[in-house]
């Protein structure tokens, strides 16, 4: 039997992390704060809960998120197996039936024998072998254990949550079923706005009472899930560009288009509740359920969960963590995975799991890690965490961060090259391992 290793945290990057090191033979001991003391997000006491969305992005190989999940299934990451058979349909993203993936994350943690999870909070670091994979909502008491350990400041933003909404509640002759530019078949539920119900629906967004924030707060705001009021602040088309643009939709039973659509996401595989696609909110409960029933197919919506924001922690990773997510200055082996180290996204969360697992066995082997290459999404990422020159900032998965392919002009074609040139990459590394 090989090192017990401890991973303090059952997210996401916590339950990767933990099926790649029992695979590879180790004993596990992970710790969870949950159910004993909760956050103000979670809603359960399970083990990688999907607080946020239930979507895992796109799947298609031209974007960087499919391309992410394209090198992570080579690495052979366990999650996004897992994830694909609890999917919900949802055109070309992968989401997922929150309570399925967690009951079968939980199973497949618990059908080792030298894994053993144990239900408490953790507030020191010792000496032994661990990876800290607290969570954008680490508790306070461990937040000052990190911020010793790694001596520097902590660093916040704010995340916001959308609503979800009954699915008997929905008016469906105001609504329909459709992909966008008929993509997808039917994964998503359209609600259309006429302009005078869309001027309406903005007016009353963009005056209504938000959960008060302080200045200093405001200013943190993480672009990737920024309230939909605010977005809307931005100008009258902000939104109806963004999550409400009505491109591509048309009703199946009559043609007609609209000025502005709502869409909705099967948020299990019952399909009995939905959720609110890009609606993520600051707004008070009260005016949740006031702003968004003036949604003309949601003018009876039963709510099954007000959107929320809560405050994500993360660390100054630069000069803090190596490429393989290890603390820099710790003597002994100790890893940050998951968005405390930085990295944005369910998908990150997970690579950046997968990634210190492989570091950690490297390292109580005697051996480092090879660098990923700078062309694939997890080489890039695992650089901007461990090197970003100045204001970092927690980043996902996107073209932008990795060099540039010239010479095609074709843009599809051009984003494939990035695909191919990735897992070309990626793969000759993986064979220089053996």
């Amino acid at each position: 039997m090989k090192r017990e290793v401890k991973i303090i945290g059952g997210g996401l990057a916590g339950s990767e992390c933990a099926l790649q090191l029992l695979e590879r033979g180790y004993s596990v001991k992970m710790y969870e704060m949950r159910p004993t003391k909760t956050t103000g997000a979670h809603s359960t006491e399970h083990l990688a809960e999907l607080v946020c969305s239930n979507s895992l992005k796109s799947e298609e190989e031209t974007t960087a998120s499919g391309i992410l999940k394209h090198e992570l299934d080579l690495l052979g990451c366990r999650l996004l197996d897992i994830a694909r058979k609890c999917r919900v349909p949802s055109g070309s993203a992968l989401s997922v039936d929150r309570a399925a993936f967690s009951v079968q994350v939980e199973a497949a943690l618990a059908s080792y024998a030298n894994f053993e999870l144990v239900r408490e909070e953790v507030v020191g670091i010792d000496d032994s072998p661990t990876v800290i994979a607290t969570g954008p909502l680490t508790s306070p008491a461990m937040a000052e254990a990190v911020g010793r350990i790694t001596g520097k400041d902590r660093l916040f933003f704010y995340d916001a949550i959308a609503p979800i909404v009954s699915a008997d509640s929905v008016d469906m002759s105001k609504a329909y079923f459709a992909g966008r530019y008929g993509k997808g078949g039917d994964d998503y539920l359209n609600l259309p706005m006429q302009r005078a119900e869309y001027e309406a629906f903005f007016d009353a967004l963009v005056s209504a009472k938000t959960v008060v924030l302080h200045d200093f707060e405001r200013g943190e705001l993480f672009e990737g899930c920024m309230p939909i009021e605010e977005m809307a602040k931005r100008g009258n088309d902000a939104i109806r560009f963004g999550p409400l643009k009505p491109i591509g939709l048309r009703d199946p039973r009559t043609g007609a288009g609209a000025y502005a659509v709502v869409q909705l996401r099967r948020e299990n595989t019952a399909g009995d509740c939905f959720n609110m696609v890009g609606f993520q909110t600051n707004l008070t409960f009260g005016e949740q359920k006031r702003v968004f029933s003036m949604i003309p197919a949601l003018h009876d919506a039963e709510f099954l969960r007000f959107g929320v924001m809560h405050r994500n922690t993360y660390v100054n990773a630069p000069g803090v963590l190596s490429e393989g997510f290890r603390v820099k200055k710790s003597a002994s082996p100790l890893y940050i995975a998951g968005q405390l180290s930085g990295v944005e996204g369910y998908v990150e969360s997970i690579m950046s799991g997968l990634v210190a697992a492989m570091a950690m066995h490297a390292e109580l082997n005697g051996a480092t890690l090879p660098p990923f290459p700078a062309t694939t999404i997890v080489g890039a990422l695992s650089r901007y965490i461990s090197a970003c020159a100045q204001d970092f900032k927690p980043m996902n998965a996107n073209l932008g961060v990795l060099p540039t392919v010239s010479g095609i002009r074709d843009k599809k074609a051009r984003k494939q090259a990035y695909h191919d040139r990735a897992i070309e990459a990626l793969t000759q590394w993986k064979d220089s391992l053996n």
